[in-house]
């Protein structure tokens, strides 16, 4: 049934439409065109780094040196710019669902290093959204993306362990203090987060990461809930230009 059903609707390319061999996959041209991110990289945020990955031995960008990040490692699968830019707001800004498998896959093995050195159980939890926003959007893209994580990763998943209790305004123009700023206190332990967190592993999910200020507000409320360690995992990083 499968075949026959490649036969009448071949795969297409999540990016550019053209046929392509396996379903959710990317064409060469697209694929050659998609930063993702390889070899050395902040061991903090995943923003790849100038040099060659020594095993063992953790480096990191000149923002996590600067910054006191509330999680003890990430890891991102693109870099948010060209062609990773634009697939994240095709997820995010035209419903393109189709593109969770196949991102939550690049994530996945984005993820994988983490995992090796996780102690005890390991829970993927999403970055909520607030509920004006989720009503307007229909969807959290954080929380799609976290539940193909944990599929592909063979770990929990707990999409309602935190809650977003304030309709912040958009990130986007905002200086590094203002971000900050405007998620303090923005982000709770759910109900029974201290149920299905503490004592655990918290994978925090979310599509983009630019300074940080979501992530550390959603790892702040995963410690407050007794999670034992903390990642993040993102889809897209931004990165300065070298």
């Amino acid at each position: 049934m499968k075949e026959l059903i490649s036969l009448v609707y071949p795969p297409r390319c999540v990016a550019c439409g053209e046929q392509v061999l396996d379903e959710g996959g990317l064409c060469g041209p697209c694929w050659r065109q998609t930063p993702f991110i390889t070899g050395l990289v902040c061991d903090l945020c995943g923003v790849p780094l100038i040099g060659a990955a020594e095993e063992g031995v953790a480096e990191y960008c000149d923002d996590c040196l600067g910054v006191l990040r509330p999680w003890s490692r990430g890891r991102a699968a693109l870099v948010y710019a060209g062609q990773g830019r634009r697939l994240v707001l095709k997820l995010k800004h035209e419903d393109r669902h189709d593109l969770v498998a196949p991102m939550a896959h690049w994530m996945a093995q984005a993820a994988r290093p983490l995992l090796q050195g996780a102690s005890g159980e390991v829970v993927a939890v999403p970055v909520p959204l607030h509920w004006r926003r989720l009503m307007a959007r229909r969807f959290n893209q954080s929380a799609l993306l976290a539940r193909g994580v944990a599929r592909r990763l063979g770990i929990a998943c707990a999409p309602a362990a935190l809650r977003r209790i304030r309709h912040t305004a958009e990130q986007e123009g905002r200086g590094h203090d203002a971000r900050f700023a405007n998620l303090a206190g923005a982000i709770v332990p759910g109900r029974r987060a201290r149920e299905r967190l503490a004592g655990r592993t918290v994978l925090i999910v979310d599509d983009v990461m630019t300074s940080g200020a979501t992530l550390s507000a959603a790892a702040e409320a995963a410690r407050a809930s007794g999670a034992r360690e903390v990642f993040a995992l993102v889809l897209a990083r931004v990165a300065k230009a070298p």
